[in-house]
């Protein structure tokens, strides 16, 4: 009997587990270790961070669906690797610390034969003093009981435009290496719809803050998008849709500390400025878990495994070089890491060998470049295509992975909402392929291409995206002939 063990229960890791089993069936066993209880889908805590859904409809527990599938659940935070086992065993192990309220605090080191990766990423709003709604003074809607915490203080912001003071609102990214723009586009159209619904718009002003180049970055360098006969690039198209909101954008920008009612930011030109707020929302950089490793004998081998940021190295090029040097080859098509066949990092929790945007920094030396977005659609791509993989080596042999998802050959949809409401709701549809940019098959069009790479937006928009919200809870759960429904 094979034993493959996930470390952590996001899209990617429940993904690889639900395929896992499916393949492997009884005799083998597939074991999902998870701090959290709960799965959540993230994409719609925005709609729980303006008040429009209810947490719950955002999250379910993971011990029922596992119990069902035949998959063993451990609620716990793995804490340490050993690839090559110890003086016990030479088999891999990983060291986990219960956070089951039943056994909280109890370690166990658990055995392998394969191991995913799918941690997923810490929540680093330390980089940033001040940034956060624990230590700071911002909110977040990274969690579900962020997202609540969020609505409540909107809630009484509108309160406060409906007594005739006015408000400013900022919502964005909090540090100039952060990831996850679109979530943050998101919530910000989400809050200026709500003002607007709430008949107080007009005494509020709603800024954007990025570290993005230009609007409709998005981290991924900006895509240029084919309408019919014409294209257009997605920072015209999102330059269009803030004016018609009458949104202000700050772009270019890394915030560098928020003092209650004020950030603190630089921008690439050298200047450094402050922006009074009533209400933030700026989400926070990653950085991986804080896994660490060790070989047989106990000695430290973390730095061979993770890069710096806390990411798990696998078969991508992190070679250093120039921007204009960096490649779509470059990107891992098969996420097992070099010094380790049996192992595998998905999802956030896998290091990108480079930006995809073109980083930059102030004269000072502070970065502002977007990090690469890996989540949702990516993300559950690699978890099915490392299941396969995986399942092909227990069940038939094969010594070299058998199923490929790079994101320099894969295309992505995103549906990013710019208001909610069943006849009052829009969003904005995109697709772009590849996700990186292959300049060596697509010369002439930024590097993707241009049949596969589109926007619109509108109320049909809205529609598809709260079914998709209806349709990957429904996956997530595993009931019937989930594994249709496409990552």
């Amino acid at each position: 009997m094979a034993r493959v063990v996930i470390l952590g229960a996001g899209v990617s890791g429940h993904t690889a587990a639900l395929f896992l089993k499916r393949r492997l069936g009884r005799k083998h066993e597939v074991v999902v270790v998870s701090p959290n209880s709960n799965w959540n889908w993230i994409p719609s805590n925005i709609w729980v961070g303006v008040g429009k859904m209810r947490p719950d409809k955002v999250v379910f527990p993971l011990a029922p669906i596992y119990r069902r599938k035949r998959i063993v659940f451990r609620q716990a935070r793995a804490v340490a690797l050993r690839p090559d086992g110890d003086a016990v065993s030479p088999r891999g192990a990983v060291d986990v610390v219960y956070t089951d309220p039943k056994r909280a605090g109890q370690t166990e080191r658990i055995r392998y034969d394969y191991l995913i990766n799918a941690t997923g990423p810490r929540l680093n709003f330390e980089a940033t003093p001040g940034l956060g709604p624990d230590a700071g003074h911002t909110v977040s809607v990274c969690t579900p009981s962020h997202a609540v915490e969020a609505a409540k203080r909107l809630a009484a912001v509108i309160g406060t435009l409906k007594t005739g003071r006015r408000q400013t609102l900022v919502i964005g990214v909090g540090h100039g290496t952060c990831t996850c723009e679109g979530a943050a586009f998101e919530y910000a159209f989400n809050v200026e719809h709500e003002l607007r619904a709430a008949g107080v718009r007009e005494r509020a002003e709603v800024i954007y803050l990025t570290n993005e180049h230009e609007l409709g970055d998005f981290g991924v360098g900006g895509m240029t998008f084919s309408q019919g006969d014409r294209r257009i690039t997605s920072e015209a198209w999102m330059e269009s849709l803030f004016r018609e909101r009458a949104m202000k954008a700050i772009t270019q920008a890394a915030v560098t500390e928020i003092e209650p009612g004020l950030i603190h930011y630089r921008q690439i030109d050298g200047t450094e400025n402050t922006q009074p707020f009533d209400f933030a929302m700026l989400l926070p950089p990653f950085r991986g878990v804080g896994l660490e490793a060790f070989d047989r004998d106990g000695a430290d081998i973390t730095g061979s495994i993770f890069a710096p940021s806390g990411f798990m190295r696998v078969d991508a090029n992190y070679e250093a070089k120039p921007f204009d040097q960096w490649t779509a080859q470059d990107w891992p098509k098969t996420y097992q890491t070099p010094l380790h066949h049996n192992v595998f990092g998905i999802g956030i929790a896998f290091a990108p060998p480079h930006a995809i945007s073109r980083p930059y920094a102030t004269p000072d030396g502070v970065l502002v470049a977007p990090a690469p977005p890996r989540t949702g659609m990516p993300s559950g791509s690699m978890g099915k295509a490392v299941a396969m993989t995986i399942s092909d080596m227990v069940l038939s042999g094969s010594t070299e992975p058998t199923h490929t998802a790079s994101m320099g050959d894969m295309a992505a949809a995103c549906i990013a909402s710019t208001g909610t409401g069943m006849l009052s709701g829009t969003a904005a549809a995109m697709s772009m392929s590849p996700i990186v940019p292959d300049y060596s098959r697509h010369p002439n069009t930024a590097g993707r291409d241009p049949k596969e790479t589109t926007g619109d937006i509108g109320l049909a928009a809205h529609w598809v995206k709260r079914m998709l919200h209806t349709l990957f809870i429904y996956k997530a759960k595993a009931n019937p002939l989930w594994y249709l429904i496409p990552e």
